[in-house]
């Protein structure tokens, strides 16, 4: 499961139309939910385009995780 924030942006057919802004993998296996950031091993880069319909689900995180996520990203 993903935390991001998510931005729709203008593409043409079959082109990347979101763009997710500082994702981030909350792993669930612990008592506490921790996150990490999307795809470390692999980019530094913490933003990333994807098409709309490579999204199965949208919805707003609880507030104790939201502020997590908001304290992991503040700039």
């Amino acid at each position: 499961m993903l935390i991001s924030e998510i931005e729709e942006v203008g593409a043409d057919i079959g082109e990347p139309d979101c763009k997710l802004i500082e994702p981030f993998v909350v792993d669930q296996s612990t008592t506490s939910q921790s996150l990490s950031p999307w795809l470390l091993d692999y980019t530094s880069q913490n933003t990333f385009m994807i098409n709309s319909d490579k999204i199965l689900t949208l919805v707003d995180p609880k507030p104790t995780l939201l502020e997590k996520y908001q304290n992991i990203t503040k700039n």
